[in-house]
Formats: C-alpha cells, sequence, structure tokens
C-alpha cells in the first residue's frame, strides 16, 4: 500500500486542492500573509531538491547515496516539511472570508491528508535508506529528525547543491504553486 501512495503522491493531494479552490475565499490580507507562508515552503523545497537531485520525481523509492547536506543536514525530510508549510499558506490564503467551522474544517482535511499520505510514505523510504546504507543512515536517522528541525547541522554533510537538478525536477510544482497562487488572486478580484 505505502508503494502505490508513494507512486502517486503527487495526485493525492488534489482533492484537498479542490477544496481550496472551490471553498476557499481569500482576502486581501490572508492572501499576502497565506503566499509568504507558502513561498517558504516552496523555497525550502527548491533549497531540498537542489541537494536530493531527480530522484525526488521518482515513482519508486531510491537514492544513490544517502544525502545529510543542506536542509537534509537540519530535517531528514525537508520537502515533506516544504510541502506542509506550503499547504498551510494555501490554507492561510484560503481563509480570509470563510466561517470559523470553515477554517476548522481546512484545517482538519489539511492534516487527515498530510498525515494519511506522509504517515504511509516515510516508513516506507525510512526502511529503504535502512536497507541501502545501513549503519550510516541509522546514526543520521537517531540526530535527524524527522520533520522538526534541529538546531545546528548534522555532521558529516554529505551531497551537493546544484541550481540544474531544480529546473528539471522543481518545474512541476513550480508551476502549481504559480496557478494556485494565481486563481487564489483572482477570486478576490473578480
Amino acid at each position: 500500500m505505502s508503494a502505490v501512495v508513494f507512486r502517486w503522491r503527487g495526485f493525492l493531494f488534489l482533492p484537498l486542492v479542490v477544496v481550496f479552490l472551490v471553498w476557499g475565499r481569500p482576502s486581501v490580507r490572508s492572501f499576502v500573509i497565506g503566499f509568504i507562508v507558502a513561498l517558504f515552503g516552496e523555497a525550502l523545497r527548491i533549497w531540498g531538491v537542489g541537494y536530493a537531485g531527480g530522484t525526488t520525481r521518482s515513482s519508486e523509492v531510491c537514492a544513490p547515496y544517502l544525502v545529510t547536506a543542506g536542509p537534509y543536514g537540519y530535517v531528514e525530510n525537508p520537502l515533506y516539511l516544504g510541502n506542509f508549510i506550503m499547504g498551510f499558506g494555501f490554507f492561510l490564503m484560503s481563509c480570509g472570508v470563510v466561517s470559523l467551522w470553515t477554517r476548522l474544517l481546512f484545517l482538519v482535511l489539511l492534516l487527515f491528508f498530510y498525515s494519511l499520505i506522509y504517515g504511509a510514505i516515510i516508513p516506507l523510504e525510512e526502511s529503504y535508506l535502512l536497507t541501502q546504507f545501513g549503519d550510516g543512515y541509522h546514526r543520521y536517522a537517531q540526530a535527524v529528525h524527522r520533520l522538526l528541525p534541529r538546531k545546528t547541522p548534522y555532521h558529516p554533510a554529505l551531497g551537493t547543491f546544484s541550481w540544474a537538478v531544480i529546473g528539471r525536477s522543481e518545474v512541476h510544482t513550480l508551476i502549481y504553486f504559480a496557478l494556485m497562487t494565481i486563481i487564489m488572486y483572482a477570486k478576490i478580484i473578480l
């Protein structure tokens, strides 16, 4: 089941996106605050993809080497944390002029989708990394939390940053980010 969730992870958030786009009612204030938060999430993703490389878009769990540099020195899953921050930004964006109950529903749906999807994916990836990298991954996992950043970077820092891989691997997320932002902005001015 986890492998299926991993393969389709990019599409499994679609119902949540539809809820935010259809029932969300941004205000100028909620749009600006949400945009800043979502942008921070996307920046974290870009930083992570720059270190992890093209394997972040694969349909199966794979890693040619253990990355512990960049954001991976602070948190084991910076892309998933970035996704959550981005999703939370779009949640904030969509909650401008909706009722408290609608906000609570949006928040419950956000937490449900992220917990369900990443609750399946993260253990699958951890199992793979432990099998692939053994004690090196075990030491890393003991020192670096899955989603809560540490104060100082993990050592040794393994991996290098590449801007080139971002253009290939992050373009879809950037397009989705732009579309979501444009639609939310259009809901304010129309």
